[in-house]
């Protein structure tokens, strides 16, 4: 009989694209069968995954599941989460577990004292910990993201500024469009809407503004500040179809966000701009072993960062200089892309 295993991860989208190396050679190297326990609001990102057989989801409370989860008989549970809900669901299960370092400890030194004791150690390497008494190695392979059937975006059907030219309607059905995240979970890691124009006023090419409804008003003031090659998809396209966006676009300019790692997973060449967090938490993009595809921007030696694990809603310093003081002009310089005439 092959083992079956539980894996516990119940936030957030980028997070849960992290585990998927996880979940990949503990399938494909045991021939396990994988259950995933997470949130109901991110179930949707697991459906997909070929790899994953069963998923459990909780809208609060472990209490919600327990009978159906104790019914499995799990050999094994991979705790990728490890806080509370994760440890009452071992207990609960009583098998023989595994849970990730989160390192609490040296995360509190570098945000309070600036004390850098962090592993140069990628957060995916980290939950791989967790299954080497499983006898599983890396597989070198990287992130996945599945798109679903139906959920992939034709992009002739996006909708252009009425003063698209031929030409820029032309590099956008082609995929030479710049992808640009405008959202993050918290304010401290995004962009200041100045700097967001300033992006978009120093590219030429297409540009697409990808986000959630709440970005939906913020993304209406860069096209009105930026120029009509910038299209405002936030809060237009479901998670999926914003990747699939991702998946067709020549580069990606994001902040530490859920997409970020969504366009690692989909090989994207990426620009990260990291504000409050930092690249050292261990969680930049992640590609296969031997590719590379990520360009960092950050302000370095600045006393302040990182001032939070997770970001804040407003800069606790007030001048907010990790974001205000971005080389934009460096940023605008990486795009490879044929430059297309604009209509102003």
């Amino acid at each position: 009989m092959p083992l079956k295993i539980l894996i516990i991860r119940f936030s957030s989208i980028g997070d849960i694209v992290l585990t998927t190396p996880v979940v990949r050679c503990l399938k494909q190297q045991l021939n396990a069968e994988i259950h995933f326990l997470t949130k109901k609001g991110f179930r949707g990102i697991l459906d997909p995954n070929p790899y994953i057989d069963k998923v459990y989801t909780i809208q609060s409370k472990v209490g919600e599941i327990k009978t159906e989860l104790r019914k499995e008989k799990y050999d094994w549970v991979i705790d990728l989460h490890h806080n509370l809900r994760s440890l009452q669901v071992k207990w609960i299960l009583g098998r023989p577990s595994r849970s990730f370092n989160k390192l609490n400890l040296a995360k509190w030194l570098m945000v309070n004292l600036k004390w850098n004791l962090l592993p140069k150690i990628h957060i995916v390497h980290r939950y791989l910990d967790t299954t080497k008494k499983l006898g599983i190695q890396y597989d070198g392979k990287g992130l996945d993201y599945f798109i679903p059937e139906g959920q992939q975006v034709q992009l002739r059907d996006i909708d252009c500024a009425s003063k698209y030219t031929p030409d820029q309607r032309k590099a956008l059905q082609q995929g030479q469009y710049v992808a640009l995240v405008i959202g993050a979970a918290h304010a401290t890691k995004r962009m200041p809407l100045a700097k967001l124009v300033e992006i978009c006023q120093g590219i030429q090419q297409p540009i697409l503004l990808l986000g959630g409804p709440d970005d939906r008003a913020t993304g209406d003031q860069i096209v009105q500040l930026a120029g009509t090659h910038v299209i405002n998809t936030c809060g237009q396209y479901s998670l999926h179809q914003s990747a699939s966006l991702v998946k067709q676009a020549a580069q990606v300019i994001t902040h530490d966000t859920g997409l970020m790692h969504i366009a690692a997973a989909l090989r994207k060449p990426v620009i990260s701009i990291w504000g409050s967090t930092i690249p050292e938490f261990g969680m930049t993009p992640f590609y296969p072993e031997g590719m590379d595809e990520n360009k960092t921007f950050e302000v370095a030696n600045l006393s302040c960062r990182p001032c939070s694990k997770i970001g804040y809603d407003v800069c606790p310093k007030g001048h907010f200089q990790c974001m205000n003081n971005i080389d934009v002009a460096k940023i605008c310089a990486l795009i490879e892309l044929p430059v297309v005439e604009k209509i102003n």
